[in-house]
């Protein structure tokens, strides 16, 4: 398949700028792979699909404040830098976006808050990219918390070219699991899972297990290769924990049913499957890119947003459910106005 295969008219208005009132509140198109049978519940009928025994897998990277503005040594040129990574604790240097990138160059400084923090840029990595050492010689724990004080929650560009963030946004902008910071992005999907999910899955004996992966801002970027071989996906880190690889292996022998909560959680199981379709326990790094055709060695059901045109995401639930079936379920809710994007509705894909 093609690049174009995936493109669709998306109108802007139903880019969701705001979740939902209430997480489970989120609509839910449910596709059933097997029949093409599409139904429109909410995302709080999620458990009326699944029984006793059954495990949900969820991504439980914690988002961080990645979004800083400062100003440029002399100058006082106003800057904005996101945070994409940190490249090395000890020397505190880390991988970031500069805007605007014309006025940032090595040997600059900069300085944040009230030059509670300054940083040196020592190298050009990519047109925007920079890497940036922060001068600083406190602990790694003072260090994370002067960044969670003047750092802004890190939206994406396309809902905040609409509107300013919000100090709603520290908490609606997490899943309510989240424990494992390092992500710039949320994992979407499981955004949907409410304190009032967790306990319709206690009273069905409905399980959960996390792994993490730390989403970056290219998960949500639309791919731009016309032949999707040729596209190269950022590579993100993730842990797999030998808790949930006993869990999994007690789903799979006992024949339970696995619900694979978000493409990033996808992401990292499909990346450390090992010899027999066994998950392993790990922590890597994977650039993986799922698109049709797609062979997944795990996962009987997934729960994923519905996404902006070309986008990975897409592309991996048309891969899971059928490219013309994902396909039709998207033309089904531009006219019925679903909600798309990080704070959008949802889709239950079971096979």
């Amino acid at each position: 398949m093609k690049l174009h295969d995936f493109d669709f008219q998306l109108p802007p208005e139903l880019i969701a700028l705001h979740p939902a009132p209430h997480r489970d509140d989120a609509k839910m198109m449910v596709v059933h792979k097997s029949t093409g049978q599409i139904e429109h519940k909410t995302f709080a009928n999620l458990t009326d699909y699944f029984s006793e025994g059954d495990l949900l897998l969820m991504n439980d990277s914690k988002v961080f404040p990645a979004r800083l503005y400062g100003q440029k040594e002399k100058t006082g040129a106003k800057i904005e830098v996101f945070l994409l990574r940190q490249l090395n604790k000890q020397y505190h240097l880390w991988d970031v976006n500069v805007d605007p990138a014309r006025k940032i160059r090595v040997g600059n400084k900069l300085y944040f808050g009230d030059s509670e923090l300054v940083a040196e840029v020592i190298d050009n990595t990519t047109s925007r990219g920079r890497t940036i050492r922060f001068l600083y010689d406190g602990t790694q724990e003072h260090f994370d918390s002067i960044i969670d004080q003047i750092g802004e929650t890190p939206i994406p560009p396309i809902i905040k070219d609409q509107r300013e963030v919000e100090p709603e946004d520290r908490e609606q902008f997490q899943t309510i699991f989240a424990k494992n910071v390092g992500a710039v992005t949320v994992p979407a999907a499981g955004l949907h899972v409410s304190q009032r999910t967790y306990k319709r899955m206690e009273l069905k004996g409905i399980d959960a297990a996390y792994i993490t992966l730390h989403v970056g801002l290219g998960t949500y970027r639309p791919v731009e290769a016309e032949d999707l071989n040729k596209h190269k996906s950022d590579a993100e880190p993730f842990t797999i924990p030998e808790a949930t690889v006993k869990r999994v292996a007690e789903a799979v022998e006992k024949r339970q049913k696995i619900v694979i909560v978000g493409t990033t959680t996808m992401r990292a199981i499909e990346s450390s499957l090992a010899t027999g379709n066994r998950l392993k326990a790990m922590s890597s790094w994977t650039d993986r890119f799922i698109y049709p055709p797609h062979e997944f060695r795990m996962g009987d059901a997934l729960v994923t947003n519905f996404q902006l045109p070309m986008t990975q995401p897409m592309m991996m639930a048309c891969a899971f459910g059928g490219a013309d079936l994902i396909k039709e379920a998207y033309r089904q809710a531009v006219e019925q106005k679903y909600r798309f994007h990080v704070y959008g509705d949802c889709m239950l894909i079971l096979r």
